[in-house]
């Protein structure tokens, strides 16, 4: 049985620096009835934000670099703005459930590794 919401599907935090995917993957995964949220962690001084306020069952980490994030979003900042954010993602990185390297994948890939994690956890 692969997890659905309406069979019991976990809570699934989704992590990363801005312009990571975070948004395009939880609402992918939110089409396939899987319970996603984004968690705005990279904001938060607060190291176990993700885990104390979602209290989530999975938490995924999508990572980019500082290029490719500033490519995405035409982000206006700088790289010690983005190495804040790695930081205060830190804790979340050292407990993730999956980590994924947006770097170079496409949002289908993300989302085919994603999908394909969570149904090998029947």
């Amino acid at each position: 049985m692969k997890w659905k919401r309406d069979r019991g599907s976990p809570l699934i935090a989704i992590v990363g620096p801005c312009a990571s995917g975070k948004t395009t993957l939880v609402d992918e995964l939110r089409a396939q009835g899987f319970d996603a949220r984004q968690i705005v962690q990279e904001h938060s001084y607060v190291p176990a934000m993700w885990a104390k306020i979602t209290k989530p069952d999975l938490l995924i980490y999508l990572d980019a670099s500082y290029e490719t994030c500033t490519r995405r979003k035409n982000l206006d900042w700088t790289p010690a703005e983005y190495q804040v954010q790695i930081e205060r993602l830190s804790h979340a990185r050292e407990h993730c459930n999956l980590y994924i390297d947006t770097e170079d994948s496409s949002p289908e890939e993300i989302a085919g590794i994603t999908l394909e994690f969570l149904n090998s956890r029947d």
